[in-house]
């Protein structure tokens, strides 16, 4: 497995259950050492599949539109994760799995191909009804690697969803409206004239097609135990009449589970915060220098995001496993958070510049911003999961996606409400964009 070596098994033949596909996880996990490389790659692209993606214009108004958009999926994700949790829970992960990749292999290119506004809401809304795998994703990658490799396979899920969130933008900015960009070699009278943003979203869903039928051969991690089976050692036999137990307790256990919620209450506050920036970074760079804006093409976007894509994947793959082994992963987040305000102040200055200049530093601006903000997220994710047991990993990462997709429904509209708000008020007597009406400092 990618450089994996393998050593002799710590599990007796007596612990494990040859039909269980839990049990054969178990014992795969304890063959090996070193990095599970395949396993880190195969949850980066199932991640990756389902991360969607915003394409900008720059009409003035576009923002409070595209942002009903963005918010339709996060809604249709909150009314089903906490189900879909449960579902992976008592059926499994890898079912989930391969009905959210699906998912986005339909609605996707529907959505591509949207002849009005609602068209485009309502499919945006099922995809996110129809995709519950980010919860169960989370947990499969706790179950999948051993203690000390967890870090990084968590680590892979928050680099995934990042560079979808970088990559996403730029491939629309590179491929929408293929008919004015390429003119030579689409018509404006053909099939991909005629839906500009159609190219981008087949894209994706060829990609997510490809996964979907790689993800068949993914091993299921949940323990699936006949009462027959369990005479084999007595211990084993406890412990299987534990987790029966714990099985029928009460849903609301886990909402009185207090390290479980309060990650989850961060988890949702910094989801809301990345959903907000990720929606008004793009439509802010290429609003127009009268709106407050950069003035940018689409292209220009798409460079950026992903230059800052590569930068996040270099960090997250090989220095975040290292600081979370040396600093631990809520060290991580409080630095991390700290470090965001004055960041995130500096844009307004950074809109100050121009060339290169301008360039290279909103290129570093967004690297470190992503970088913050995936390390705060993967620290959530693995308290998360510590927090709990196996046989609830499902429905507690269920309640943290219908929680997490509620705060980013509005971050998409609030985002993109505020920054069209903001370009009408640039003379505004109060909260003003005053920074707009100082100079642009001239630097190539």
């Amino acid at each position: 497995m990618g450089g994996i070596e393998f050593k002799k098994p710590l599990l007796s033949k007596a612990a494990c259950h040859e039909r269980c596909p839990g049990c054969n996880v178990d014992r795969y996990k304890e063959l090996q050492t070193g990095l599970p490389i395949k396993d880190v790659f195969c949850i980066w692209m199932v991640v990756l599949c389902i991360r969607d993606f915003n394409i900008a214009e720059k009409e003035e108004d576009v923002s409070y539109y595209a942002g009903f958009v963005g918010s339709a999926y996060m809604i249709g994700r909150a009314l089903t994760s906490g189900f879909w949790g449960v579902v992976a829970d008592r059926y499994g992960r890898k079912p989930v799995i391969l009905l959210g990749t699906s998912t986005v292999v339909i609605f996707n290119t529907l959505f591509g191909f949207s002849v009005n506004y609602w068209m485009a809401i309502i499919t945006r809304f099922l995809l996110g009804f129809l995709n519950g795998l980010l919860g169960p994703i989370m947990a499969y990658a706790c179950e999948i690697f051993r203690e000390e490799h967890q870090a990084l396979g968590l680590s892979s899920i928050s680099t995934a969803w990042g560079i979808g969130l970088i990559v996403g933008p730029s491939l629309g900015g590179f491929l929408a409206q293929p008919a004015d960009k390429f003119p030579s070699l689409v018509s404006s009278d053909s099939l991909l004239g005629r839906f500009p943003y159609a190219l981008p979203c087949l894209c994706i869903s060829i990609f997510a097609l490809f996964v979907t039928i790689s993800a068949i051969w993914l091993p299921e991690t949940l323990h699936f135990h006949k009462q027959n089976e369990l005479g084999s050692a007595s211990y084993v036999s406890d412990a299987e009449d534990q987790t029966n137990q714990k099985k029928d307790a009460a849903f609301i256990i886990l909402l009185k589970n207090w390290p479980l919620m309060s990650s989850i209450i961060v988890y949702c506050v910094f989801s809301l915060h990345d959903m907000a920036y990720a929606e008004i970074l793009s439509l802010w760079a290429v609003s127009p220098k009268s709106l407050g804006g950069l003035g940018y093409s689409t292209n220009d976007v798409g460079i950026i995001l992903s230059i800052t894509g590569l930068g996040l994947l270099l960090f997250q793959t090989a220095f975040y496993p290292i600081a979370e082994r040396t600093f631990g992963p809520i060290m991580i987040a409080r630095i991390s958070g700290v470090l965001s305000i004055p960041l995130l102040a500096s844009y307004p200055y950074i809109a100050m510049l121009s060339g290169f200049m301008l360039s290279f530093t909103l290129n570093c601006a967004s690297i470190l911003k992503n970088v913050l903000s995936v390390s705060i997220i993967t620290g959530t994710f693995m308290l998360q999961n510590k927090a709990v047991d196996q046989h609830q990993r499902g429905a507690a990462n269920g309640i943290a996606m219908t929680m997490q997709s509620t705060f980013k429904a509005i971050g998409p509209a609030f985002g993109g409400a505020l920054l069209s708000w903001s370009q009408k008020r640039l003379d505004a007597t109060f909260l003003p964009d005053g920074l707009q009406q100082v100079p642009m400092l001239q630097v190539t």
